[in-house]
């Protein structure tokens, strides 16, 4: 939540590209998403600070980024600036790129550590 809020702060409209269930499941294995795309994009939707949810089906957000043109790009900062996709093409018009620290133990991996 501090994560979506924190990018929502960049802004005015919030928009949260979430990779399909297909597309998790080619990037994290068979055995993810745990939760099915149609219910963790109601849980995004439900959020305040989330103003649309936009299903890709690519391995990463690159056409979307393309499509949307946002003014801000966000992602954790547990990635560099030059390893984001899509920040090269939204500096190339003026946009930002802006990295968010990411809080311990939060990702959905760490959880599905815990559990097992």
């Amino acid at each position: 939540m501090e994560y979506l809020a924190k990018a929502k702060s960049f802004g005015d409209v919030l928009i949260v590209g979430l990779n399909t269930d297909a597309s998790a499941r080619r990037l994290k294995g068979c055995g993810r998403p745990i939760q099915k795309q149609t219910d963790r994009a109601a849980i995004l939707l439900a959020l305040k600070v989330v103003d649309y949810v936009i299903l890709f089906r690519e391995d990463t957000p690159d056409k979307l980024i393309r499509e949307i043109q946002p003014d801000v790009l966000v992602k954790g900062a547990d990635y560099s600036v030059p390893s984001i996709v899509g920040a090269q093409f939204v500096k190339s018009y003026g946009g930002v790129v802006k990295r968010v620290r990411l809080l311990k133990g939060r990702s959905s991996s760490a959880i599905i550590r815990k559990l097992t």
